[in-house]
């Protein structure tokens, strides 16, 4: 059955261009475990992180559209290149809908830094879009940031390869000319790289802050529920995940086991 926008039963939906999402998912599910989640891969068009900006709010729509379909009461946008540079189209255009969008943490990372100095990780699209600016402009006053774009991260994460030798030397490269600034803040500008949280760590050291916008979009989304009054009203029990992908569910699903993300049935769409 498909439900309207705002009905209480319906699932909280998500997308993102491949499984970079997912470590949001993770959050809402430890957070809104009573919540029916519905996760839409856009894996035909990933990723969305070099693709023009007119491109990836073309792509947001299709996806957003799509989840409105299957009664999607929220949607959250767990991609920063699509929120950076769609967000505000999506609002306008579906205004029924309340999104959550990814922010990257600037502001606790300039709050903590001790160097003064704060590393972004992100793709170009996200680099270049207005967000991030406002962001540093609003919150890292008097802070240095250091900014360095992905070229690659995500397709080996979508791959699976975490704990490659490739993986590290793409890090590596990436975050060496952050080190050298002498950044002790290291913000992950894209939902991927949640899952190379490990592989940071052993390249930056003990002392470096590593943050990332997850469990802060979470809280945000059980706000959300909170104030529209959207919260499933059975708050004992346990709610579904399912996922959708625009190009191989036999692939999505096998990345969901791998990445340990939480299990659910994975189908097929044409947006």
């Amino acid at each position: 059955m498909t439900l309207s926008p705002g009905h209480t039963h319906g699932p909280i939906g998500l997308f993102d261009s491949g499984v970079g999402g997912g470590t949001v998912l993770r959050h809402i599910r430890r957070l809104l475990p009573s919540e029916d989640v519905i996760y839409l891969a856009d894996q035909a068009h990933c990723p969305y992180g070099n693709r023009p900006p007119h491109d990836v709010r073309r792509l947001s729509k299709a996806n957003t559209r799509w989840l409105i379909s299957q009664g999607a009461k929220a949607i959250v946008v767990a991609c920063n290149t699509a929120s950076a540079v769609a967000l505000r189209a999506l609002r306008a255009q579906f205004p029924h809908v309340p999104f959550v969008g990814m922010v990257p943490p600037v502001k606790p990372a300039a709050q903590c830094t001790r160097t003064g100095v704060v590393g972004v990780l992100a793709t170009p699209t996200t680099l270049n879009g207005d967000l991030l600016q406002e962001v540093i402009r609003q919150w890292a006053q008097g802070v240095t940031v250091v900014s360095r774009e992905d070229h690659g991260l995500v397709e080996l994460v979508e791959a699976g390869h975490l704990e490659t030798p490739e993986t590290e030397s793409l890090l590596a490269h990436s975050l060496a000319p952050m080190l050298a600034e002498g950044a002790d803040a290291i913000v992950l500008g894209c939902t991927h790289y949640a899952y190379l949280r490990p592989a940071i760590r052993r390249l930056v050291g003990p002392d470096v802050t590593i943050l990332d916008a997850g469990e802060a979009v979470a809280q945000q989304v059980a706000r959300v529920l909170r104030a529209r009054q959207l919260c499933h009203p059975d708050r004992v029990r346990t709610g579904r995940v399912r996922y959708a992908t625009t190009a191989n569910p036999a692939q999505l699903a096998r990345q969901v086991t791998h990445l340990g993300l939480p299990p659910g049935p994975v189908v097929a769409v044409e947006l």
